[in-house]
């Protein structure tokens, strides 16, 4: 079979941790096989980011806007725990935020959904937890105690005085930022 050939390249975002395996393994088993794969790689894996001085996360916003096209993987926002793990320079900001900020972009706030591709493990018996990384721009989040029974609510206030609230979660006991009492 012949391959798909690509005229533009696509700007390839590495991450850290198990997303290099898995971005990886795509590559090798569900893409290059088909097509004759062409890209711009930016290694973002927070050990590089700190030796480029966070350079490369900027180089490649600037590539996704030369080429218009970029798969990113899951990268490291380093706290201070991790400045100590990785041994780094600083505490650089979210690579995403970095990106968004050049790309002027935004952040999705729902799941988008394909359909006929439904979210599933077959023959698991155990339960299991889900996360999403950045959902709703977790880079500007806050945590708080709650002290007893009641509702939290999101509230957006107007220029003009006018309030939108919507409920979050009503409780009905004290709970830490985590979800435990």
């Amino acid at each position: 079979m012949k391959k798909i050939a690509m005229t533009t390249p696509i700007v390839e975002m590495d991450g850290d941790e198990m997303t290099r395996v898995l971005w990886h393994l795509i590559k090798e088993h569900l893409l290059t096989p088909y097509i004759d794969l062409k890209t711009e790689y930016y290694d973002l894996g927070l050990k590089h980011r700190d030796e480029t001085d966070d350079q490369v996360t900027i180089d490649s916003a600037n590539a996704t806007l030369q080429y218009g096209v970029a798969v990113k993987c899951a990268t490291i926002t380093p706290n201070a725990e991790r400045v100590t793990e990785y041994d780094l320079k600083k505490m650089w900001k979210s690579p995403n935020g970095t990106i968004r900020a050049i790309l002027d972009g935004t952040v999705f706030r729902t799941p988008i959904m394909v359909k006929g591709i439904e979210p599933c493990v077959k023959n698991w018996e155990s339960p299991i937890t889900l996360a999403r990384h950045a959902y709703g721009d977790v880079y500007k989040n806050s945590e708080i105690r709650v002290p007893g029974a009641g509702t939290a609510e999101l509230v957006f206030s107007a220029a003009d005085g006018t309030e939108i609230r919507e409920v979050i979660q009503k409780f009905e006991g004290p709970r830490n930022y985590s979800g435990n009492t």
